[in-house]
């Protein structure tokens, strides 16, 4: 997987677990950007994901994919695979 991850988490936040759980089971590296007691960072998550202010907010080569339950549901679907291996820009 060739893509570039990044995750804003927040700590104790079971959805950022679950949601880093699942892209480490794929081999994926990704970067993490704790939020939660970041006000800066927290601003440019939501800025970024055009609102999204609830953990985790997740972004494969730039593009926003959702969280958690997102990612889950485009593994489901077969579809986060795809997005993991395009390459990073």
């Amino acid at each position: 997987m060739t893509a570039r991850v990044e995750i804003y988490t927040t700590d104790f936040c079971g959805y950022c677990s679950r949601a880093k759980a699942l892209l480490a089971s794929k081999g994926v590296t990704f970067e993490e950007y704790k939020a939660g007691a970041n006000p800066e960072k927290k601003r440019e998550m939501v800025e970024r994901s055009n609102g999204g202010y609830t953990f985790p907010q997740v972004f494969i080569n730039g593009r926003h994919v959702g969280g958690s339950d997102d990612i889950h549901d485009l593994d489901r679907h077969g579809r986060l695979d795809p997005l993991l291996a395009e390459a990073a820009a």
